[in-house]
């Protein structure tokens, strides 16, 4: 694999951050990810050095013979430095977990940044593909596609009694979570976001934070994904999470309409703040940006807001992240200075109202 040289990062983002698709006024995104493992080798946890390179080289052969469209790019992310690892993460390119490891390990993705496929993270091959709005149907056809090519030339570890393996025995059977991300601005403000949990429980189905298990919701952004994944197929998985997400954003959409109909001076207010903050500012930290920017999302489909584009407010989400702005500079950062040219950079972007 070659290393990228980050050309053109972290300036060009992905499709899924263009604020269009199906239901894209509360879905950020959906993303479809399969776990895969190669027959005969341990699990990357349990492989030796030798046996993850052996891994990789296996993968990268199997990716290079079912003809990936030119445009992708390959990483060996043992080989980069940290915050370009980060930026990855960042990208949801991939995992923390990944950018963490050790040994050898790597990622392929698209241009587009549609296709994401991990190489010696918890399992060997982690494909995920990602798509803009609620539109599972393609994301899940998208995947399959390629998931489909690689088995043909890759002997996947499969048993007859359980389906696809995996390190976690909660990916065993299909292998398969589908995520959602969602803005929940409304039910964030009006304390209703409990009933999002506890009716996701009840649905087998977790509610999680901007970047997967074990994190927070910046942004009152949440990843809404399938739980269990033995003894149900892909496509019941898919009608599940069809099922469960156009009620959260029901939900979501009357607590908007409430609130602007019985508040509206005091979501305008909060609106109208956080536009003339961010467009004034001289430092952000990125607890600050993510918040003033969620109210922006909400003031635009709101109307109160008209000359900013969604997409400009979804790429800052990204842009504005601590790595995104050290490779930018293309050196490590201190925090006050990464708030000083994360306000320059929300300042230039907003001023024009469309970038």
């Amino acid at each position: 694999m070659s290393e990228t040289t980050f050309e053109g990062f972290p300036h060009l983002l992905g499709e899924w951050l263009k604020g269009t698709g199906p239901d894209a006024d509360v879905v950020i995104s959906t993303r479809v990810r399969f776990a895969r493992n190669v027959q005969g080798y341990p699990f990357t946890g349990r492989a030796s050095e030798q046996q993850r390179s052996d891994v990789l080289k296996v993968c990268e052969d199997a990716l290079k013979e079912i003809h990936l469209d030119r445009s992708v790019v390959n990483i060996e992310l043992d080989k980069i430095e940290d915050r370009k690892r980060e930026v990855l993460v960042e990208r949801h390119l991939i995992s923390r977990e990944l950018a963490n490891g050790e040994g050898p390990r790597g990622v392929t993705f698209g241009r587009g940044e549609m296709l994401s496929i991990m190489l010696n993270e918890e399992d060997h091959l982690r494909l995920q593909w990602i798509k803009s709005g609620f539109d599972v149907d393609r994301a899940y056809k998208a995947l399959c596609k390629i998931d489909r090519a690689l088995e043909t030339v890759i002997p996947y570890a499969t048993s007859d009694r359980y389906g696809y393996l995996t390190a976690c025995p909660t990916n065993v059977g299909t292998g398969m979570r589908v995520s959602v991300m969602v803005h929940l601005p409304a039910l964030t403000l009006k304390e209703n976001i409990d009933y999002v949990f506890k009716a996701a429980q009840r649905m087998n189905h977790a509610v999680r934070g901007l970047y997967g298990e074990g994190t927070r919701a910046f942004g009152d952004m949440y990843q809404i994904s399938n739980q269990t994944t033995l003894g149900r197929s892909e496509e019941q998985i898919v009608e599940a999470i069809k099922a469960i997400v156009p009620k959260i954003l029901e939900f979501e959409r009357q607590r908007r309409g409430q609130l602007y109909t019985e508040e509206r001076s005091f979501v305008e207010d909060k609106v109208l703040r956080s536009l003339a903050l961010m467009r004034s500012a001289r430092r952000l930290n990125v607890q600050e940006m993510m918040s003033h920017l969620s109210m922006l999302r909400l003031g635009i489909d709101l109307g109160i807001i008209n000359d900013v584009p969604m997409r400009t407010v979804n790429e800052l989400f990204i842009l504005g992240q601590p790595s995104h702005l050290q490779v930018n500079e293309g050196r490590d950062l201190p925090p006050a200075e990464r708030d000083t040219l994360r306000a320059d950079l929300v300042r230039s972007r907003l001023s024009a109202g469309t970038n």
